[in-house]
């Protein structure tokens, strides 16, 4: 594994939301890495690297550390009936409206940082799902019920800007099996898998996390037993999932929205990962287009809400067979609960319960 970045500057922002994500519209175009690569654009800024293409912002840092940022709202709008931005402040409220009138509200400072992630029920009704408004812990809230939009807005133009977005941390101590910590979906029963989905922290978590600390900083996220998926089997180069595969999200989907159902503020980080057979740049946009992928089908598919999802491709950042070859176990998808890392909740190194049988 690759240690992580030790440049803290401002991020970029992420791209634009996709003029061709319109409501109601279905996702088209290419589906392979190759038609992007004659389409990226290379510039530097503030001492980096910074690689655009269609959807994707691709950062280097001077030390050689890669990561990739993209538009969540593109997955939210697909669907939708209605979808619209205006400015609060210095700040861009976009509401994304589905067919049964419930809203989801996203609140983003003037260089494209999330601030809030709202859902509002066609009678007024709002749950906070992720709130970045103050860094570092002070003043950090969840809502649930209740609680206008505009108050929210207000809070967050006065927290001011969120600050950096990489977290050193030692590696956790892991107190639990390590078949309970990083576990194999293919052969979990659905028990273990909605156990792993709500298993607690290994570690005490010291105070929230913003989620850009949570997207990248490793140990951070390494604080939360993940669930791996690795028997969807991409064509190389394309993220498009496969009729025959789509089925080996279903336990997955199921854990999530149970959870979801005993709290609707729960969050969940799909991972994207690839083996190091090609370049970095390709790998992580690959990565991260199917994450995107497997989220959007657990929404599609399985009805799992695509605002309790947040999805982040790594590339061959973390490799789990150390090669250099191409490898199945290293083209995966990782699914994480990252709930008590946004709340700053604590831990118990206990275990699991078992499997029923």
């Amino acid at each position: 594994m690759k240690s992580a970045p030790q440049v803290n500057a401002p991020l970029p922002p992420p791209p634009a939301a996709s003029r061709t994500a319109a409501p109601g519209s279905r996702q088209h175009g290419p589906r392979r890495i190759e038609d992007f690569r004659a389409e990226r654009r290379e510039t530097r800024q503030n001492g980096r690297t910074v690689i655009t293409e269609p959807g994707r912002v691709i950062v280097r840092d001077p030390s050689g550390h890669s990561f990739i940022r993209h538009n969540e709202e593109d997955r939210f709008r697909r669907g939708a009936r209605d979808f619209r931005q205006e400015r609060v402040g210095n700040d861009t409220r976009t509401v994304i409206v589905r067919p049964d009138g419930t809203q989801i509200i996203t609140v983003n400072d003037r260089d494209g940082r999330l601030l809030r992630r709202i859902r509002r029920d066609p009678r007024g009704r709002e749950i906070v799902i992720i709130d970045n408004r103050s860094h570092g812990g002070h003043g950090h809230r969840r809502g649930g019920h209740g609680g206008s939009v505009a108050a929210g807005v207000a809070a967050g133009m006065a927290a001011g800007a969120i600050g950096g977005y990489f977290v050193s941390l030692p590696p956790p101590r892991i107190g639990i099996p390590r078949d309970r910590y990083v576990v194999e979906a293919e052969d979990a029963p659905p028990e273990v898998i909605y156990d792993t989905l709500m298993a607690p922290p290994v570690e005490r978590i010291e105070r929230p996390y913003t989620l850009d600390e949570v997207r990248y900083s490793p140990m951070v996220r390494a604080r939360m037993p993940s669930i791996d998926l690795d028997t969807i089997n991409f064509e190389t180069g394309s993220w498009e999932i496969p009729p025959d595969q789509a089925a080996k999200l279903q336990v997955i989907a199921d854990g999530i929205n149970r959870a979801i159902r005993r709290n609707p503020r729960e969050v969940f980080l799909i991972e994207g990962h690839t083996d190091a057979v090609g370049s970095d740049v390709d790998n992580l946009s690959l990565s991260d287009r199917r994450a995107q992928a497997a989220a959007e089908l657990l929404t599609q598919q399985f009805q799992v809400p695509p605002e309790n999802l947040v999805t982040q491709g790594y590339g061959e950042q973390y490799l789990k067979a150390q090669t250099d070859g191409p490898a199945r176990e290293n083209r995966r998808v990782t699914v994480r609960r990252i709930t008590p890392l946004l709340d700053g909740g604590t831990a118990s190194a206990a275990p699991p319960p078992p499997p029923r049988r």
